[in-house]
């Protein structure tokens, strides 16, 4: 914090009093990351985790502006949150309350106007900030409203070593952004242009992470394909580097086991990248490539500048490089002037690639996009119908592929207990869910397992005694 008024920085962190924070998340894996980032850059002002808003001194909500009603949704939790702020003030007590993420940086001056309960609206690349906005709020003074683009400054700031970790997997963002203009999405508006972090910063935050015993990273960024990072240190002349060889390079780190990364976009599939599959052994054969449509006509509209074709080419390639490699995807239907013909397009797409697991949503407008303004919206009534055919193909699909494991040893991470006592569960190479009888012993390793049975939604097995590494 830059002002000398306040005690506050110059008190070790043991001396200064203890605060409750609360944190809710809405949407994407990167939302999940920044908000462990959040909390670790209130961490050292003496803000503890609270279980529940009415508990906490700060609560933020961490925002998406991706799926239906984002906006909606979070004026009704600060409707609920209103009485909870004034019945610490009633008692002679205060709650803060900030808004942040992606509805934060599209509607901050409306949240201000509309929602008095907020005290600070904070957008996505100015989390580094907060020890300093929050001190502004509660010494009575700034305007509480931060939503400029400054994603260099915020990755400069947040990348701390002594990030709080759970578990045995963690998000590390290396990318944000986006610079392709789907007329359908509001990431280009709230999280900015593409940017790629340099690939010393990234090496630093996984080696840190690797030294606290995490032992999978999910690389994650809104376009994490169009991935290009200064060189490391020393080898500047290369300029720089793209995800495949940032991928390489993070599979020397010692005690990280496991890569995967997410989400990527077909146009920014280079061959290096398909290569990385093949040959690096640490990068799970599991991929989420979304295509949204089977329709090129469609495909047009959406502005996406891929065809049906140039997709499946792709997963042609990548099965060619890794054959056993699962594909998830994502598809909207219903977006405007879709016709049947249109919605069979994707349905065979569907069937050619043969998803391992898919997302799939009506589409529903974005205030501020250019599909918004689009004539031809199609009939609540038939996307809901076209949504449950192509959910019903896509379920079918998902089964088969979990019931093909049937038989099979895989290594699982084991990263929790199960439901019941003597259970552990972890996820696949393919990120299913995997439970089976096990010593807790086993939380933090990766086994061989032996899948004997399968659901939509999950796996069973048994150990088979082939413990690959340890926590």
């Amino acid at each position: 914090m830059t002002d000398s008024s306040t005690s506050e920085p110059e008190m070790s962190a043991a001396a200064r009093p203890r605060k409750k924070l609360f944190i809710k998340t809405y949407g994407c894996q990167m939302n999940v990351y920044d908000s462990d980032r959040m909390r670790d850059v209130l961490t050292p002002l003496g803000y503890e985790p609270a279980d529940r808003p009415d508990d906490a001194d700060l609560v933020i909500l961490n925002t998406c502006h991706i799926r239906e009603k984002a906006a909606e949704k979070v004026y009704s939790e600060l409707g609920r949150l209103k009485p909870m702020k004034e019945g610490k003030a009633a008692a002679g007590s205060s709650m803060t309350v900030a808004v942040a993420g992606c509805v934060a940086q599209a509607e901050g001056a409306e949240i201000q106007r509309r929602a008095p309960v907020v005290d600070l609206v904070v957008g996505p690349q100015t989390y580094h900030k907060l020890p300093e906005l929050i001190a502004s709020v509660h010494r009575g003074r700034g305007e509480g409203l931060d939503t400029e683009f400054e994603v260099e400054d915020k990755f400069d700031a947040l990348a701390i070593p002594d990030r709080q970790i759970e578990g045995y997997s963690a998000f590390v963002t290396v990318q944000e952004g986006c610079d392709k203009f789907c007329t359908f999405c509001v990431v280009p508006y709230t999280r900015g242009a593409e940017w790629s972090r340099p690939v010393d910063q990234i090496v630093a935050e996984v080696r840190a992470l690797a030294a606290k015993g995490i032992r999978e990273v999910t690389l994650l960024g809104q376009n994490v394909n169009a991935y290009h990072g200064a060189a490391p240190g020393g080898r500047e002349a290369e300029g720089s580097w793209g995800l495949g060889q940032l991928v390489r390079h993070l599979a020397l780190i010692g005690g990280i086991e496991r890569i995967r990364f997410t989400t990527s976009h077909p146009r920014d599939m280079d061959d290096d990248l398909i290569a990385a599959f093949a040959d690096e052994p640490k990068l799970m054969p599991y991929f989420h490539l979304p295509v949204q449509s089977g329709s090129d006509r469609i495909l047009r509209a959406m502005n996406r500048k891929h065809s049906a074709a140039e997709y499946l080419d792709v997963i042609a390639r990548l099965r060619e490089a890794r054959p056993d490699i699962a594909i998830s995807g994502d598809m909207i239907v219903g977006f405007p002037g879709e016709t049947e013909a249109d919605f069979e397009a994707t349905m065979d797409l569907v069937r050619q690639v043969d998803y391992a697991a898919c997302f799939s949503f009506k589409y529903s407008r974005r205030p501020g996009t250019p599909a918004a303004s689009l004539g031809g919206q199609v009939d609540e009534a038939v996307a809901s119908q076209r949504l449950l055919q192509l959910q019903a193909l896509l379920n079918e699909q998902q089964e088969a592929f979990n019931r093909s494991t049937i038989g099979r040893t895989l290594p699982v991470l084991f990263e929790r207990k199960g439901r019941r006592d003597g259970q552990i569960g972890g996820r696949s190479p393919y990120l299913q869910a995997v439970h089976c009888d096990g010593p807790a012993e086993l939380i933090g390793q990766i086994v061989e397992v032996e899948i004997v049975a399968a659901s939509r939604n999950a796996l069973a097995g048994r150990l088979s005694g082939g413990k690959r590494s340890a926590a």
